[in-house]
């Protein structure tokens, strides 16, 4: 059982790696592999252990193929990309606001628009993820709000959508299984105009009034506590909702590992279960007639059951909601079945139940980080003899779960709480059986003084929450670990939790130590490594040299708490291995170039930066030390050369204040045998002062290609005097500037220059050798596309 639920996960895995959906009948071939276990007598051991890790594997993909191919066949056709369609459906989940407007996902009930595209017909898939934004506002007038929009309501609307596509970054979050999961086949907004009409404001059913409710329960909540610090996690324990949780206060339970708490998790779900349970077991067993009639035990664990559903289905029953409870229902199953079995074996049989009803659980961290948990504790407690007390039960959990799940920790977030045993030690206790059980009686019942009482539990939490999280050595950090040092540390953490008796259990260590010791490749001496990253319509790179790292602009900020700063450059940093950060430069003030700066600074405490900036820019201040970017400023690295070409002392001294773009902080980076030129937003005018100011120091081998492919930018000349054998560009997706410009493209093409995209390939990474002889390489990220990446259709 054990091998072939293994196999069975290990094979929608390997699904979830494939390039292509395979065309072969994959099932019945498991199917026939499981019947030749029977055949096969039981003293050949060996073969049947083999034929049902064959059967598992089969079994594991060809059902994970299977789902997967009945979800992408309900995708928009790529011509329909960015055509206005009038449909109707009806808001299907809880509405986020967001800065500039709401997000909702839509379930799509019929089609007014008809035609083909390119001659294609439309097909428009069940479920949208949708955005309506403000309308802005001509001249210095607000902005026009959305229409207030309610789960279960009946709109007619007009939209633009694209199929899903996810940035494509190392180290980074892959937005396009994730989508595929929940069935989101398409994204896209809500065109303002007198086609959008709301046909129903209440539609009945299911998930609508569900959700509906969930929201009733969020207003009530949010108006009774008005602007509490802690409102937001309040919210998201009732209802699940964890965009109401602050960032600051996410950065806390992050860095002190207990942000598991902070949301509906498989603990609180499980705990809730668990009051429930006993709480029938307590009463059933005072009543004969029914304890006699039906085990009290079998009869507490159904409603234990019931009431994880019923919490699952209070939070949304999101998908680790519903990995959870169908752990629980694997559990109860067996005990009403009679059919306990070892833990183990149970555990595999929920493993088996996850996998096959949500193949993509196999790409969720918390999946790995659920399973790998619970059998941490079972390995641990399991082979211990005699009876400890409690404390040291809860001791040896804590140290399970801590040391157990290292390697995984470390293989998905780079990063791990040190103080995370401490915190979780008063925190779960505090959380899961006081805060939990107040926050729900405070939301469901007339009750609302509870909340205040669960808010003032949780503003108690917060103190030494804050006084762990501010230690400086609060987070282990690492890089992303090569695949057989995960293995062994993995073997090492067994080792070392290992019982008394087993010898040598400190070798451990020994088997851990390659995890940190073993780095990722990077720069020779002399090299010049460039990572250009896929932020979308902007620009953030990573330019590193054998021992110094240097950050060329710095992404979006795409809301006041979201930027690619920290959610891709950072998570790249770290990945890489890059653990201290010698500058930032920063071209010029447009947010697509300096959006991530601030969180950047925060994240690494780089020693300097260096911009065109207005003297009074906030940034200045993020920074230790601040230089102005001027040309003539030259440096050098582990013999790769850095000079700045541009802006001159002029474009300070200018009266009449001029477009940022042409402030753009322009830099050359040149090995001993190649070279490249980061050429910002610079637009014609910049580049023919370049010109003029020196054009032999312009040729570079590499040109990434300024403002992003505009058609303000890239000059003829200004190619002819770069005269780069290839050209970066980073775009965004169907941006709304439509860069690159064709004209531009072609002319770059009309001179045989190598264009790489990062729409296209991903984050770009460019290696510059110190040898003029050796040829430059470039790697797009994508390159190694799933069967569900749409770059693989371009």
């Amino acid at each position: 059982m054990r091998l072939f639920v293994l196999a069975f996960v290990l094979g929608a895995l390997g699904l979830q790696q494939a390039a292509e959906l395979s065309q072969l009948p994959i099932l019945p071939e498991a199917l026939a592999a499981l019947l030749c276990v029977r055949l096969v007598p039981a003293r050949h051991r060996l073969a049947r252990c083999a034929l049902l890790l064959v059967a598992g594997g089969l079994a594991g993909y060809g059902i994970a193929a299977s789902r997967a191919e009945s979800l992408l066949a309900h995708s928009l056709p790529r011509a329909w990309e960015g055509e206005e369609i009038d449909l109707t459906g009806v808001v299907a989940g809880l509405p986020q606001l967001t800065e500039s407007g709401t997000r909702f996902p839509f379930d799509v009930e019929s089609v007014q628009t008809r035609g083909v595209v390119a001659g294609v017909p439309l097909a428009v898939p069940p479920t949208l993820a949708l955005a309506w934004y403000a309308q802005r506002a001509k001249g210095d007038g607000d902005a026009i709000a959305p229409p207030p929009i309610v789960s279960g309501q009946r709109w007619r609307v007009v939209v633009r959508l694209k199929r899903p596509r996810g940035l494509a970054n190392p180290h980074g979050f892959d937005f396009e299984p994730w989508a595929l999961e929940r069935g989101i086949r398409a994204t896209g907004y809500v065109r303002f105009g007198p086609g959008n009409v709301l046909l129903s404001a209440r539609v009945d059913g299911w998930p609508y009034t569900l959700h509906r409710w969930r929201g009733e329960i969020r207003d009530a909540m949010f108006a009774h506590l008005g602007n509490d610090r802690l409102r937001g996690v309040l919210v998201a324990l009732a209802i699940g909702d964890q965009d109401s949780i602050a960032p600051d206060d996410w950065e806390v339970f992050w860095r002190t590992g207990v942000g598991h708490l902070m949301s509906i998790s498989g603990l609180h779900i499980t705990m809730f279960a668990g009051l429930a349970f006993t709480l029938v077991y307590l009463a059933w067993v005072r009543v004969p007639a029914l304890a006699l009639r039906i085990p009290a035990r079998k009869a507490a664990i159904v409603v234990g059951v019931a009431a994880a559903l019923a919490y699952s289905l209070m939070t949304g029953y999101q998908v680790p909601a519903q990995r959870t409870f169908v752990m629980l229902a694997v559990v109860a199953a067996c005990v009403l079945a009679d059919r306990h079995g070892s833990a183990s074996r149970v555990l595999a049989l929920a493993a088996l139940a996850v996998v096959a009803l949500d193949p993509w659980a196999v790409l969720s961290a918390g999946f790995w980080l659920s399973f790998g948990a619970v059998a941490s504790i079972f390995y641990v407690m399991a082979l211990r003899t005699g009876h400890g007390g409690k404390l040291q039960g809860a001791v040896l959990e804590q140290l399970a779960v801590t040391v157990g799940m290292l390697p995984t920790l470390i293989a998905l977030f780079q990063e791990v709480s040190i103080v995370s045993p401490i915190a979780n030690a008063f925190a779960i206790p505090v959380v899961s059986l006081v805060v939990v059980p107040l926050t729900i009686a405070g939301s469901f019942l007339p009750l609302p003084f509870l909340l205040d009482a669960a808010h003032a539990l949780m503003l108690g939490v917060m103190v030494p929450l804050e006084w762990l999280a501010d230690l400086p050595m609060a987070m282990l950090e690492s890089h992303a670990p090569a695949p057989w040092t995960l293995a062994a540390a993995v073997a090492g953490c067994a080792w070392l939790l290992a019982p008394r008796g087993v010898p040598l259990r400190s070798a451990g260590l020994a088997w851990m130590a390659p995890m940190f010791t073993v780095l990722p490749p990077g720069p020779a001496p002399g090299e010049a490594w460039l990572d250009v990253l896929d932020v979308g319509n902007g620009l953030a790179t990573v330019v590193r040299t054998a021992s110094h790292a240097l950050v060329y602009d710095t992404g979006p900020a795409w809301s006041a708490d979201v930027d690619s700063g920290s959610r891709i450059v950072v998570p790249f940093l770290r990945g890489e291995g890059v653990n201290r950060l010698d500058g930032v430069v920063v071209s010029h003030a447009d947010d697509d170039h300096s959006g991530g700066a601030a969180s950047i600074a925060y994240a690494r405490a780089p020693g300097w930066l260096l911009s065109p900036l207005d003297p009074g820019h906030a940034l200045h201040a993020a920074f230790v030390k601040s230089t102005r970017c001027e040309s003539g400023q030259r440096w050098q690295w582990d013999g790769v050369d850095f000079r700045v070409l541009h802006p001159s002392d002029a474009v300070y001294a200018e009266t009449r204040k001029r477009k940022e773009n042409d402030r753009g902080c322009v830099v050359r980076i040149a090995t001993a045998g190649h070279s490249l030129l980061l050429a910002a937003d610079v637009e014609a005018r910049s580049e023919a002062e370049m010109i003029a100011r020196d054009r032999v120091a312009l040729a570079s081998d590499v040109l990434l290609v300024p403002h992003h492919g505009s058609k303000t930018s890239s000059s003829p000349d200004f190619i002819d005097a770069v005269s780069p054998r290839i050209g970066l560009l980073s775009v965004g997706y169907r941006n709304r500037f439509h860069h690159p410009n064709a004209a531009v493209v072609a002319r770059y093409e009309a001179r045989g220059i190598e264009l790489h995209r990062t729409d296209r390939e991903g984050a770009l990474r460019i290696i510059l050798p110190a040898q003029s002889s050796a040829r430059i390489a470039v790697a797009g990220h994508a390159s190694e596309v799933r069967y569900w990446s749409e770059r693989k259709l371009q």
